[in-house]
């Protein structure tokens, strides 16, 4: 039974997602949606070919749906990818003597904070070794855009998004809900902070403050990762304040660097192998 695989990896996480996404998230849960609702039908893959279309010596890694930790094996979900299966890819990539270079393919809201930044570094080292282009097609937001910022070049189209640089996570407190149905909920616990999480107990000053500063953190991480990344300041990548920025108005605020579909992108970029 796999109705609830993907789920669980998103709940109870720090979430570097978009805020349309987040919301969609929020909603379909709370109407008691399952995996198949949210990311769409399983379908299975050939698992001997390459893990990646091969091109003209480009190897086109596919970055699309929500993105989840750990890796999809032999199974793939429609609207949902692996950071496992993305990092196989490269690595793989990197070691073709048919590949010449990489391009991310990607449309994605973003994903879990778990998985992407290690990830983010892999593709950064990586492009000392083969060029690397992030294709944005159309949206590259959250954990997308932290894996598209580590490529060397970023092309997103005139219609396409970049940005939403920030770290989001949420608390369900349904005490108010038990308490009208009259369903009393009794909690043993070893440890004062272990059911913080927990829908079933009040959110504490303390455990609000300490979900902020673990929240903080990861955002100044994501910060500073962008801003190595795409060789601006701190300063720059804080003061977009976790916006989405489209089409031309990306590249104006440094997250992005040309403007153009992504046909003219991914032929621009074999010429420039050639």
């Amino acid at each position: 039974m796999k109705s609830m695989i993907l789920i669980q990896r998103l709940l109870g996480r720090p979430l570097a997602l978009s805020a349309d996404r987040t919301a969609v998230v929020r909603q379909m849960l709370a109407m008691g949606a399952g995996d198949l609702a949210l990311f769409g039908a399983w379908e299975s893959d050939d698992s001997s070919r390459r893990p990646y279309d091969l091109v003209a010596g480009v190897a086109i890694i596919r970055i699309a749906g929500v993105l989840m930790p750990g890796s999809g094996g032999s199974w793939w979900w429609d609207a949902v990818t692996f950071y496992g299966d993305i990092d196989t890819a490269l690595r793989q990539a990197l070691g073709d003597d048919a590949v010449q270079g990489v391009a991310l393919h990607i449309d994605s809201p973003g994903g879990t904070v778990a998985g992407c930044f290690d990830l983010g570094d892999r593709i950064y080292a990586a492009r000392s070794v083969k060029p690397i282009v992030a294709i944005v097609d159309e949206a590259a937001y959250s954990a997308a855009y932290a894996l598209a910022s580590a490529a060397g070049t970023i092309i997103v189209p005139r219609t396409g998004g970049v940005g939403s640089i920030g770290v989001v996570g949420m608390h369900v407190d349904i005490t108010g809900m038990l308490d009208q149905a009259g369903i009393k909920v009794t909690t043993f616990q070893f440890g004062s902070r272990k059911t913080d999480s927990y829908p079933t107990t009040p959110l504490t000053d303390a455990a609000t403050a300490g979900f902020q500063a673990e929240i903080d953190e990861l955002g100044e991480l994501f910060v500073a990762t962008v801003a190595r990344n795409r060789s601006l300041s701190v300063d720059q990548v804080r003061a977009t304040q976790a916006a989405c920025f489209l089409g031309q108005h990306g590249v104006d605020a440094g997250l992005a660097d040309a403007v153009m579909s992504a046909d003219d992108a991914m032929a621009e970029f074999i010429a420039s192998l050639s």
